[in-house]
This record gives C-alpha cells, sequence and structure tokens, in this order.
C-alpha cells in the first residue's frame, strides 16, 4: 500500500479523504483567512525566533529524554524511554501550540481567544500563553471534567482566564467544543477559536501538528545521541491525537520504527463506554471535518467515556486516520484498569506521576517491552503530568 507522507494536507486541508472544511460559507472565509495568516507568519525569522525563544526560556526545552531503568527493569525486556513532556511548563505537551496560537492571534489583531478543553491542561496552557502575549481567553469545560480536574480549573482562573462550565450532553469534551464553538460563531472576526488537538476544520489539524512536531524532532535527534540509533518502537496515546502526531511527525519515513497510537478501551471495547475511536469507529463528521468517528445510525456522535478526560473524544485527527488507512501506524487500546494501574508503577518505580492520557501509553507499553528483546528499545511521549488526576485517582483508590 502507498506511503506517501508529503505533502499533508493538500490545498484543501485533506489528509487522503479525512479532514476538509465541512463549515458555513461565512465560517470558510475565517479558516481561510486564519490559513493565509498562518503561511505568511509561520517561517518568518521575527515569528520563528519569538518562538524559539519562548520555548528554550519560557517553556524549558528542549524537554528530557530519561531511560526509565526500574521501569524497564520491572517489565522485564526492552528498554524504555521516556519523552518528558511533563517537564514543560504548565505540565503537558499543550503549551507548544498554545504559544503558537496566540502570538497567530495576537498579529492578526484578535480581541478573544476562545477553547475547549477535556483534562484542563489545554485550557491552562492557552491561559498561559494569553496572559504572555496580553489577550482575553475564554475557555469552556464540561461539568464533569471541571469536578475530575478541579486543580486545573483554579490555575485557569489565577490567570485571567474566563471559565465557562457547559453542563449539557455528557457534560464532557465533546459538549465543550459545541459551546465554545457556538461562541466563536458569534463574533469569528474579532474571536479566535484556538483549537487545542489536531482537529476541526482546515488548517487547524495541519497548524497543532506543526507546533507540536518539536517533540518529535528533539526525541529523534536526542535517541540519536543517547543510544546511537532510533528507537525500534515509538508510542503516545490518542484522543484528539496532538501529542502523538506531534512525536510521530519525525519517524513517519523510518520503516525500522514500529508506531503505536494508544486509544482509551474504557470499560471494554464490547461495552458502549470507551472512546476507541479508530479502533471501532467509522468514516464521518464531526466539528467541521471528516475522520473516523463513533457514531450512531444517523451519523450522530455517540457519547463516549475515558477515565482520562483529555481523551473521551468522539472523533480523532484527519491524518491519524490517513495513518490507519496506509498502516503506518498501529492503533491499540487500553483499559480504564490498565490506564490506572501504569500510573502507579511509573509513580512507585520512577517517583514520575504520569497524567491519566499518558498513562494509556504507558500502559500499552508496558506489555510492549515485556514481549520483546533487551535489545530493544521503547519511546514513550509522556505527554503530561498527573498533578491534575492525583486526587481523583486517590479517591479512586483509597488511598
Amino acid at each position: 500500500m502507498s506511503r506517501d507522507f508529503a505533502p499533508m494536507p493538500n490545498a484543501e486541508g485533506f489528509f487522503g479523504e479525512y479532514g476538509g472544511q465541512i463549515i458555513p460559507p461565512e465560517l470558510k472565509a475565517i479558516m481561510d483567512d486564519i490559513a493565509r495568516a498562518y503561511h505568511e507568519i509561520k517561517d518568518t525569522d521575527a515569528y520563528q525566533s519569538e518562538l524559539r525563544e519562548l520555548y528554550r526560556d519560557y517553556v524549558g526545552r528542549p524537554s528530557a529524554l530519561y531511560f526509565a531503568r526500574r521501569l524497564t527493569e520491572h517489565c522485564g525486556g526492552a528498554r524504555i524511554y521516556l519523552k518528558r513532556e511533563d517537564l514543560n511548563h504548565t505540565g503537558a505537551h499543550k503549551i507548544n501550540h498554545c504559544l503558537g496560537e496566540a502570538l497567530l492571534a495576537k498579529h492578526m489583531g484578535k480581541t478573544k481567544v476562545l477553547a475547549e478543553t477535556g483534562a484542563g491542561q489545554h485550557g491552562v496552557a492557552l491561559a498561559t500563553a494569553c496572559s504572555l502575549v496580553g489577550i482575553e481567553c475564554e475557555i469552556h469545560m464540561g461539568q464533569v471534567d471541571i469536578e475530575k480536574e478541579h486543580p486545573n480549573v483554579t490555575k485557569m482562573k489565577i490567570l485571567g482566564c474566563k471559565v465557562v462550565p457547559v453542563t449539557r450532553g455528557t457534560a464532557t469534551l465533546k459538549d465543550a467544543v459545541d459551546s465554545a464553538f457556538e461562541e466563536y460563531l458569534k463574533d469569528p472576526q474579532n474571536f479566535f477559536y484556538a483549537i487545542g488537538s489536531v482537529v476541526g476544520p482546515h488548517p487547524f489539524p495541519m497548524m497543532v501538528r506543526d507546533f507540536q512536531r518539536i517533540i518529535g524532532d528533539e526525541a529523534r535527534a536526542q535517541f540519536l545521541e543517547k543510544t546511537g540509533a532510533l528507537p525500534d518502537h515509538i508510542l503516545a496515546c490518542v484522543g484528539g491525537g496532538s501529542n502523538a502526531i506531534g512525536l510521530f511527525s519525525a519517524f513517519l519515513d523510518d520503516d525500522s520504527v514500529n508506531i503505536y497510537g494508544v486509544e482509551p478501551a474504557g470499560k471494554g471495547l464490547d461495552t458502549p463506554d470507551h472512546s476507541a475511536t479508530l479502533t471501532r469507529g467509522t468514516p464521518g463528521a464531526i466539528h467541521g471535518f471528516k475522520c473516523y468517528l463513533l457514531q450512531d445510525a444517523e451519523g450522530e456522535p455517540l457519547p463516549v467515556h475515558s477515565i482520562a478526560s483529555g481523551l473521551d473524544y468522539p472523533g480523532v485527527g484527519p491524518q491519524h486516520c490517513y495513518l490507519k488507512d496506509i498502516e503506518r501506524v498501529n492503533y491499540v487500546s487500553v483499559t480504564d484498569q490498565e490506564c490506572l494501574d501504569a500510573f502507579m508503577t511509573l509513580s512507585r518505580r520512577e517517583g514520575i506521576i504520569p497524567a491519566l492520557e499518558s498513562s494509556h501509553a504507558v500502559a500499552y507499553a508496558m506489555k510492549l517491552a515485556a514481549e520483546r528483546s533487551p535489545d530493544e528499545t521503547l519511546l514513550i511521549n509522556l505527554s503530561g503530568r498527573g498533578d491534575k488526576d492525583a486526587d481523583y485517582v486517590a479517591e479512586k483508590l483509597g488511598l
């Protein structure tokens, strides 16, 4: 099967048959203006210089590449390395694209930045970036997630962000997206919708991927320097898919590298309580783009579930859909219980408390490592830290 990775996306924003702009003509004009502005400034010396300086001096990049010796010994197989995005300022990979989007919004003269958030990591990162560049920020968040991720809600408010609780539907991520998008449509000329993953209408899947590619570029160079070779296997969790595509993008042309995107199987793939879109979904449309979608017979998005608030989305980034179809990436899943086990194992073996989202990748990596030779290497994108999840996990496990 052909594996054509460039150019991605095409001029209409499609990755193969996925992506595009399934939006009204007046909104298409706004999206096209964003795409034009992005292409005008993205490669300019001034923009890249400011972004590089912020990544280095503000975010703390490059993030570390760490050999997890005790976790490797515990699993008893391949050597496990972690790309430590949890060490970034704000505690996750989200700051990488939030800084880029906030600077773009400022460049375009927008008066307010809007967004959704699930686990709150995108919300905190965007509130941080908007505070830094001096632009108003409003975040919509499902009431269920507000209660689960309360530390992040507090941070957003401290940073000066307006947090809008969303109580309709399942009161989780999909409903937060709907709510934020409705607010955005009230004044798209002056508002900027900073989408929190590689989803939504073109140009957002492309832009967010471009900002997140720094993860993969750094990891590739660091791994070669540290080990003298590329990793045999790389892994990342997939909800919308921003941290995963950030890592994967730098390795797509390396046939020796096996790539795994780990989805949430929730309470089991044989139940309705999961968010394994690429595993169980079919092509459909949501939030202005085409992708694999967990949907009912009428094409409406189904309610979804994950213990990790940042992964409970019924759609997925269009480039991931394309990579699934051409069989370049292996999309797999782990359950809530496996996620919790990995969360505790990494915490107690390495002293690193991971986000529940990232724990999905850790869980699958632990199983994979145990099956592989000690001569092989695994690289996990540890996309975020677990401060936000600590109270929830402690209560759930009775700690």
